[in-house]
C-alpha cells in the first residue's frame, strides 16, 4: 500500500510539473502568479515546482514587470539551452537532419542524398547514424543534454513493444523493423530515446505548434513532395486530448480507371499532384524534360514554363497545371467533407513551390467540390514552415515526451 502511494505521489508530482513546462514552454514567458491561472495549481504547488525547475535548469528568469502597486514580478521561460534535439526527415530525396536546442535554434545540419542508392534499408540506417553523429560533432554539443532524436518516415509506422515497425509501399519497405535497426547503430545515449514517426504527421505538428496551425483546434496538413500525404491534428499542444491521425491521402482516388500510381493502384491523388507525377505527366504531353532531371529540377522548370517572369506561358504547362488544381481541390473537398477541419494547410517542398500560384484555384475547386456547410468553415492556405518543417517536427516528438514527463527523462525506448 505504501508503495502504490509514493507511486501516486510522485505521478502527482510529475504532471504538476509538465503543467507548468508546457505553459511556459507554450505561452511564456509567465510570472509565478499568471502560471497559477494557466496551469489550475494552487500558489504553494506553483511555487515548489518552479523552485525544483530552476534548481534543475530547466527554467530560468526572463526579466522582471510592473504589477499593479504591488512588488515587480519575475518572469521565467523554458531555458533554451537546457536540452538538445536531433530531428531527421527520410525524404524522398535525401535524409535531412537537424541539431535544435529548446528554443528551435538551429545548431547544427547535414544532408545526404538518396538519388544513388534509393531506400535501401541498410544504407538508409547507416545515413542516419551518420547524420546524428555529423550534428551533434558539427553543433559542438553536449550529447548529455540530448533528450531524444525524432524521426520522419513515409509510410504506416506501427508502434510496438518491440519498436517501430514501417510499412511503406511506395519505398519497398516491407514491415521494415526501423526502430530495431537504429537502436543497434546509432550512438547516442540510453537517456535519449529515438521516436519514429509518419513524415506527415510530424510536419502536422510542427504545423500546429509553430506554424499555420497554431491556435486552431484542429488542421489538415497535407505533405506534398515526389509524393503525397496528410495528416489530421486535434488540438494544438501535447496534453492528453491531443491527437494526430496520419492518413495515406495521396491513395485516394480522384480518378477511376486513372494514371498508374507507384503504389500500384490506378487513379490515386499522388499520381497527378506529385512531383514525380507532374514530371511524368509533363513527358507524357511533349513538354520539355530534361532526361536527367530530377523531380525538384522538373518541378522548377515547369513552373517557369507556365508563369515566365518574361513572354508568353506555355499554354500546356497552364492547362497541366489547371488540371492539378482541379485533383488537389477534389481531393482537400474529401478532407472538408470527412473531417470538417478548422483549417488547411498545404505543405512539403513540391506544396510550397505549387502553392503560390494553385492556391486561388484549389479554392475554387474545393468550395466547388466541398459540401457548402462545411466548406464555410475551413480555411485553405499555404504552411508557415518551409521546406525543413518535417524536421522540426520531427525534432518536436521527443520534445513532446520531455514536456509530457515534466523534464525527466526516460531511457531509451520506453
Amino acid at each position: 500500500m505504501a508503495d502504490g502511494k509514493r507511486r501516486t505521489v510522485r505521478d502527482l508530482r510529475r504532471g504538476n510539473r509538465a503543467l507548468v513546462l508546457q505553459r511556459l514552454y507554450f505561452d511564456g514567458p509567465l510570472s509565478r502568479q499568471e502560471l497559477g491561472p494557466a496551469t489550475g495549481l494552487s500558489s504553494g504547488s506553483i511555487s515548489n515546482v518552479v523552485s525544483e525547475l530552476v534548481a534543475e535548469g530547466l527554467l530560468e528568469e526572463a526579466g522582471i514587470v510592473d504589477s499593479d502597486g504591488g512588488r515587480p514580478r519575475t518572469l521565467l521561460r523554458v531555458a533554451a539551452g537546457s536540452g538538445l534535439l536531433i530531428g531527421i526527415d527520410i525524404g524522398e530525396t535525401r535524409v535531412r537532419a537537424e541539431l535544435f536546442d529548446l528554443s528551435f535554434t538551429e545548431l547544427a545540419r547535414t544532408e545526404r542524398p538518396l538519388a544513388q542508392h534509393g531506400y535501401d534499408v541498410d544504407r538508409i540506417v547507416s545515413h542516419v547514424r551518420a547524420a546524428v553523429a555529423d550534428v551533434l560533432r558539427d553543433g559542438d554539443a553536449d550529447p548529455g543534454l540530448l533528450l531524444g532524436v525524432g524521426i520522419g518516415v513515409p509510410g504506416i509506422v506501427e508502434h510496438s513493444a518491440d519498436g517501430a515497425v514501417v510499412h511503406g509501399q511506395t519505398i519497398g519497405w516491407n514491415a521494415v523493423p526501423f526502430e530495431q535497426l537504429l537502436r543497434k547503430a546509432v550512438e547516442i545515449p540510453p537517456s535519449a530515446p529515438l521516436f519514429i514517426d509518419n513524415g506527415a504527421k510530424t510536419l502536422g505538428q510542427a504545423e500546429m505548434w509553430f506554424g499555420g496551425g497554431r491556435g486552431a483546434a484542429s488542421a489538415a496538413v497535407a505533405l506534398i513532395g515526389s509524393g503525397v500525404g496528410a495528416c489530421v491534428v486535434h488540438a494544438a499542444t501535447p496534453d492528453e486530448s491531443a491527437r494526430t491521425d496520419a492518413l495515406e491521402w495521396g491513395h485516394t482516388v480522384v480518378h477511376i480507371r486513372g494514371r498508374r500510381c507507384r503504389c500500384g493502384s490506378l487513379g490515386c491523388l499522388e499520381a497527378y499532384a506529385g512531383a514525380e507525377a507532374l514530371r511524368e505527366r509533363r513527358q507524357e504531353a511533349g513538354g520539355p524534360v530534361a532526361a536527367d532531371a530530377d523531380d525538384e529540377t522538373a518541378l522548377a522548370a515547369l513552373l517557369a514554363a507556365a508563369y515566365p517572369p518574361e513572354g508568353p506561358a506555355d499554354p500546356a504547362a497552364l492547362a497541366l497545371l489547371d488540371e492539378t488544381a482541379e485533383y488537389l481541390g477534389a481531393a482537400v473537398a474529401d478532407l472538408i467533407n470527412l473531417f470538417r477541419p478548422e483549417r488547411i494547410l498545404l505543405g512539403g517542398w513540391a506544396g510550397l513551390q505549387l502553392g503560390p500560384h494553385l492556391l486561388p484555384q484549389v479554392r475554387r475547386y474545393a468550395a466547388g467540390y466541398a459540401l457548402e456547410h462545411a466548406a464555410a468553415r475551413t480555411t485553405i492556405e499555404l504552411g508557415r514552415l518551409g521546406a525543413d518543417a518535417v524536421t522540426v517536427g520531427a525534432a518536436t516528438l521527443p520534445l513532446s515526451d520531455f514536456l509530457t514527463r515534466g523534464g525527466t527523462r526516460a531511457a531509451r525506448g520506453v
